[in-house]
C-alpha cells in the first residue's frame, strides 16, 4: 500500500481570542407582578426561589435567528471589522423555529458573507462554552481564523404559561463573540461532560412542544457542580482565587451563589445577571460575559471562568483572557 502525506499550507496559529463581544436582548419585559398574577402567587416568592426580578420576552414575529443576529451585529460594531472576515458562524441553540435550514445558516445569510461554515450546536445552556470551545479548535487547526460564535435561545415560544417551574425562569436572548485567530493563546481549554442517564429531567417535549422539569432534580444537580467548576480551573493552569470574573449560566441565582461559595469567590466577581434577564438558556453566558465587559468589569488581560451547565445534562467550561 502506497504512503501519503496530507499537506497543510502554512503554520497553525498558537490559539485563538475573543476579538470582541455584543448582546441582545428583546424589549419587552416580564416582571414577577405579571407572571405571579397568572400562576396564583406572591411575586415575593418568585424572586426568593430564583432570585429573578424580570425577564426579556421576544416578540412574536421575532425569531431566534432575529436576536443572533442583531448580537452579531453588535459584536462585529464592536470589533470594528467588516463581517466579511467572518469564516465559520456557530450557532448555540435549542429552540429555533426550524432545523433546516440552520440558524447558523441563516444569520449568515443576514451578514452577507460568502461561502461561510455554518452549523448549529445544541447542549442547551452549555451550549456557548461548548461552541466557543469548538471555534477555538477550528482556529488551533487552521480551519478557520474568525469564528462568529452566537448564544440565542426563545424559550418562552415553548412555554407552558401556567407551569410554575418553569414559567418563572426563561426569558429570550442572545450574545455572541468574535473569536480570532490569536500569536498567544487567550481562550484555554474546554474541559466538559454530561450525566445523560439524567437527561430526562429537562425535555421538550415531542408531542406538546412543551418545556418541562424536575426542578428539584435539576437544583441538586446544578448545585453541587462547583468541584467541575474548579477542574475547568486547573485544567487552565490557575486557582479559582486568581479569577477577575467567573460567568456561570445564569439558572437561577441560588444556584450561582452555590457554585460561588463551592468556589470561595467574593460575590463582586460573579455574574447575576439572572436577577434582570432570567434563564436565556445558551444566551446567558455570552450576555452576561458581554454586559460584564461593556460596564468595564473585567481589567484586560485578566482571566475569566465560563462555566455552562444544563439540560442534557451536559456542562462545560474553559477560562477566557479578555
Amino acid at each position: 500500500m502506497s504512503s501519503f502525506t496530507l499537506r497543510h499550507d502554512g503554520e497553525l496559529p498558537a490559539g485563538s481570542r475573543i476579538a470582541a463581544l455584543g448582546h441582545y436582548l428583546p424589549a419587552r419585559v416580564r416582571d414577577n407582578a405579571e407572571i405571579a398574577d397568572r400562576i396564583g402567587v406572591d411575586p415575593d416568592w418568585i424572586a426568593s426561589r430564583t432570585g429573578i426580578t424580570q425577564r426579556h420576552i421576544a416578540a412574536p414575529d421575532e425569531s431566534v435567528v432575529d436576536m443572533a443576529a442583531a448580537a452579531a451585529h453588535k459584536a462585529l460594531a464592536n470589533a470594528g471589522t467588516d463581517p466579511g472576515v467572518v469564516d465559520t458562524v456557530i450557532v448555540a441553540t435549542s429552540t429555533a423555529a426550524t432545523t433546516i435550514p440552520s440558524a447558523a445558516a441563516q444569520v449568515a445569510a443576514r451578514l452577507g458573507l460568502s461561502r461561510p461554515g455554518a452549523f448549529d450546536i445544541n447542549t442547551a445552556c452549555s451550549g456557548f462554552s461548548t461552541s466557543l470551545g469548538v471555534a477555538d479548535g477550528l482556529i488551533r487547526s487552521g480551519v478557520a481564523r474568525n469564528v462568529l460564535v452566537v448564544g440565542a435561545d426563545k424559550s418562552t415560544d415553548w412555554l407552558d404559561l401556567d407551569d410554575r417551574d418553569t414559567v418563572i425562569l426563561f426569558g429570550d436572548g442572545a450574545g455572541a463573540a468574535l473569536v480570532s485567530a490569536s500569536d498567544t493563546p487567550m481562550i484555554g481549554p474546554m474541559v466538559w461532560g454530561s450525566a445523560g442517564e439524567s437527561s430526562q429531567v429537562i425535555v421538550i417535549s415531542e408531542t406538546t412542544k412543551v418545556l418541562t422539569q424536575d426542578g428539584r432534580a435539576v437544583f441538586r444537580w446544578a448545585s453541587n457542580l462547583a468541584p467541575l467548576a474548579a477542574e475547568v480551573c486547573a485544567a487552565n493552569g490557575i486557582e479559582p482565587a486568581d479569577l477577575a470574573a467567573f460567568v456561570p449560566h445564569q439558572a437561577n441565582l441560588r444556584i450561582i451563589d452555590a457554585l460561588a461559595r463551592g468556589l470561595e469567590l467574593s460575590s463582586t466577581v460573579v455574574a447575576t445577571d439572572v436577577v434582570d434577564t432570567g434563564n436565556t438558556i445558551a444566551a446567558t453566558v455570552p450576555i452576561a460575559l458581554s454586559r460584564m465587559s461593556e460596564r468595564g468589569e473585567i481589567p484586560a488581560g485578566s482571566p475569566v471562568l465560563l462555566f455552562g451547565f444544563g439540560a442534557g445534562l451536559a456542562y462545560s467550561g474553559q477560562v477566557v483572557i479578555l
